[in-house]
């Protein structure tokens, strides 16, 4: 699977040049969730870099944003 290596992605925190290595499923899932809540990807990669904890890099905390939004996505059409 080609999508199942991680590629070196640019984004800009706060104005500052830096970069994360995502694979493709996570990276359109991440520019889909920017898009739906109005918002760039750097601007939402800086509320998420900002909001991780600990000693867990930025492309993990991304990881397991896109995966917490798929969740409630999926709670909430089993509720719903």
């Amino acid at each position: 699977m080609d999508n199942a290596r991680p590629q070196k992605r640019s984004l800009t925190l706060h104005g500052h040049r830096t970069s994360v290595s995502l694979e493709d499923p996570f990276w359109q899932a991440f520019l889909r969730i920017a898009a739906e809540q109005g918002k760039t990807i750097n601007g939402l990669a800086a509320e998420i870099d900002d909001a991780r904890l600990g000693s867990s890099g930025l492309a993990t905390a991304i990881r397991l944003f896109v995966l917490s939004n798929l969740e409630q996505q999926l709670s909430q059409n089993q509720s719903g």
